[in-house]
């Protein structure tokens, strides 16, 4: 079994190597993770690994006193919402370590993730390429294909330039980032039942309120409710900068999350709005970037016809 990267040569020391590691089980898991974390600490490369916590536990083990070489992080939670891992995760590790290529194993997309968001992470996944585009970086995707439906292994045959299987390493043919991020950003559905208000400039205290009011009576306690109004805010006032001036704010309850959907006239043309680092924004998204890290899921639909935020708060 060929699980290692790397097997069909060594990239150009500037290149970002995007690759995704098609594993079924945990001897294969094993096999093709191990061997990209050992040969980045060999290289004095600086490792992080942000898997969920089973994973998390699997490889440290594995690792032995190797492992303390290693930034660990808990994908199921720093992740959670995909929205914040290019700034939160990826983003930040490599830009603490600039000036050498980082390393780092990342999995988004775990059994357990519901159909609400997956979309959000499969183009997060075509994002990374956008994100990294230049920067000295090696990125390794594990996909159990044992347990994913087979929609998530075809989108990572089409957001990795680079696939890793039982067959070795070879170029996807199927690569098509883009129109992955163009295929998930569809008309979200509707609420079955909401609470709603529209709003303008001189509205945003009341929209303020409306969002902490219906917020604390669907469940959400204190401190949730503070981040709600925090984002709402964030949303809201954008809508009146850059939406045409005014906006519509709703709120709902929904598998077990608060749901609030800050609607405009606005277009998003910048696919990584609110993904990059604040101090690396010059295009704006600084708003959108403070929602992903307060929400637990952020979801967007951006077109000629305007833009759909909602955010989504566990109580």
């Amino acid at each position: 079994m060929r699980l290692g990267p790397g097997r069909t040569g060594a990239p150009r020391a500037d290149a970002f190597v995007h690759q995704a590691l098609f594993y079924h089980g945990d001897e294969e898991y094993l096999a093709g993770t191990l061997p990209f974390i050992r040969a980045g600490l060999g290289a004095g490369e600086p490792v992080a690994v942000a898997v969920p916590g089973d994973r998390l536990a699997l490889l440290r083990g594995s690792l032995g006193l190797a492992a303390a070489k290693v930034t660990w992080l808990d994908m199921a939670t720093a992740g959670r919402n995909p929205g914040r891992i290019i700034p939160g995760v990826l983003r930040r590790f490599a830009d603490r370590h600039a000036g050498g290529r980082a390393r780092i194993i990342g999995e988004p997309v775990w059994p357990g993730r519901s159909a609400t968001e997956y979309p959000a992470c499969a183009q997060h996944e075509a994002l990374i390429n956008l994100a990294f585009a230049g920067r000295e970086a090696s990125i390794l995707c594990p996909y159990d294909t044992a347990r994913l439906a087979p929609v998530a292994v075809a989108d990572a045959r089409a957001t990795h330039p680079v696939v890793i299987d039982r067959h070795g390493e070879h170029p996807s043919g199927d690569y098509a980032p883009h129109r992955v991020i163009s295929d998930y950003n569809l008309p979200l559905p509707e609420p079955a039942e909401a609470v709603a208000m529209s709003f303008d400039l001189d509205a945003l205290p009341v929209v303020r309120e409306f969002a902490c009011y219906w917020g604390e009576r669907f469940g959400l306690g204190a401190a949730a409710v503070g981040d709600l109004e925090l984002a709402v805010n964030e949303l809201a006032a954008n809508s009146c900068l850059h939406g045409g001036g005014e906006g519509t704010a709703r709120l709902w309850t929904e598998d077990g999350h608060v749901v609030c959907e800050v609607r405009d006239a606005g277009n998003i043309r910048d696919p990584l709005a609110g993904r990059r680092p604040a101090d690396m924004s010059p295009h704006g998204g600084r708003g959108i970037l403070m929602v992903n890290h307060l929400a637990d899921l952020v979801r967007v639909h951006t077109g000629p016809d305007g833009t759909a935020i909602r955010v989504y708060m566990r109580p």
